[in-house]
């Protein structure tokens, strides 16, 4: 079997919702889903999510191989940029391929990618969440209380510019679980919107009415050392790896001591979440994917040994993609279909995919001039919080 060919689509998940984090709202709840089709010369077509903007440059060194040797063509890709590089598009795109190819084994072998990648078990512990921030509090508690009913204990929750008002919604999610556990994991994300300084002196304002779990990305994703000071002065784990790509901006974070939980990525593709799963696995550490559309890389987490717990964002699914799992008991049960799972009817995508505002510049990659500087929550005139 060889590689021939690729084609590029474009859904849309509609959330049904405003949904973003401290950096920025999408308020209409529409965000664009990129899917990359690699097709082979017998027929079979592996499906890869994820934002995919240089494939024609990737693309090469994929063309004419064998789609099984699926870790060698791994680093054939990357080989392929070392050059000019692989942050950024360039790595999402070698992740996409990589989701692909790694459907594409498994499809050969005829069996879904969990038993191919050799977990024993097709359940995958979950934790709640959705980009919460632009909820309000009621609205808030209704949208966990849906995670209550299929079992869950855990959630996280958006923050980082009011910490009143952030440990308000952490203890009301945390009420909304007990349903299910009579002391819920509870995880806070602040996006990286604070300094050093601040984060340790804030995150502890936060630990004392609320019981963490870990709290995420607490200083920008490159600083070590800011990361090492708020790990040392808070109780809570520090989470932190999403927005990291190749194993070298990991190793030093680890040998500095400065992540309890490292996280990858969904977009990175299955291959980056197995290999910093083994480097996190060196350091006794355990690891927890970030949510993505439709689940991909849980079939991974479900196959390595220090998987803690994958974040879970939607009940639902985009728009012309049916996807064989289910979320209940508290997590993600893989199904039995080949590959991920997951099928593409590019005539649905058609019908429905509307527009969408993701990468857009008012979308939630924009970070507030005022993120991380704020001492304290601006009022109004009488007192009401801005």
């Amino acid at each position: 079997m060889r590689i021939t060919g690729y084609r590029s689509l474009a859904t849309v998940h509609e959330w049904g919702r405003p949904v973003g984090d401290v950096n920025g709202v999408i308020a209409g709840g529409v965000t664009e889903v990129p899917v990359v089709l690699l097709e082979t010369d017998e027929g079979l077509t592996g499906v890869g999510l994820g934002g995919h903007a240089d494939v024609h440059r990737v693309f090469p060194a994929l063309e004419g191989q064998d789609p099984r040797a699926v870790t060698s063509l791994y680093d054939r890709m990357l080989s392929h940029v070392f050059k000019s590089g692989h942050g950024g598009h360039v790595f999402g795109t070698i992740g996409a391929l990589d989701m692909a190819l790694w459907d594409l084994k498994a499809k050969i072998a005829g069996e879904p990618l969990w038993r191919t990648l050799g977990a024993a078990d097709r359940f995958v512990p979950g934790y709640a969440s959705g980009l919460d921030y632009p909820l309000d509090d009621d609205e808030l508690v209704a949208f966990h209380e849906r995670w209550a009913r299929r079992g869950f204990t855990g959630a996280k929750v958006k923050g980082g510019l009011d910490v009143d008002r952030d440990v308000r919604r952490l203890a009301a999610v945390r009420d909304v679980l007990r349903v299910n556990s009579d002391r819920p994991a509870l995880m806070y994300d602040v996006n990286e919107s604070w300094g050093p300084h601040q984060a340790v002196r804030l995150a502890r304002q936060v630990e004392e009415r609320i019981d963490l779990t870990w709290i995420e990305e607490p200083v920008r994703r490159w600083d070590v050392e800011g990361h090492r000071a708020v790990a040392a002065g808070i109780r809570a784990a520090v989470a932190t790896g999403e927005n990291l790509t190749g194993l070298e901006h990991f190793r030093a974070l680890l040998g500095a001591d400065a992540v309890g939980v490292v996280q990858t990525g969904s977009v990175w593709g299955i291959t980056h979440f197995l290999r910093v799963s083994t480097l996190a696995f060196g350091h006794g550490l355990p690891v927890s994917p970030v949510g993505y559309n439709a689940n991909p890389v849980a079939h991974a987490a479900a196959a390595v040994p220090n998987h803690l717990v994958t974040e879970v964002q939607d009940l639902s699914f985009p728009v012309g993609l049916r996807v064989d799992q289910e979320i209940a008991d508290g997590g993600i049960v893989l199904g039995d279909s080949p590959g991920l799972g997951i099928e593409v009817d590019e005539e649905g995508i058609s019908a429905g995919a509307g527009s969408a505002r993701w990468s857009v510049p008012a979308g939630p990659h924009v970070r507030p001039a005022d993120a991380g500087l704020r001492l304290a929550p601006r009022t109004r005139r009488g007192g009401s919080p801005v």
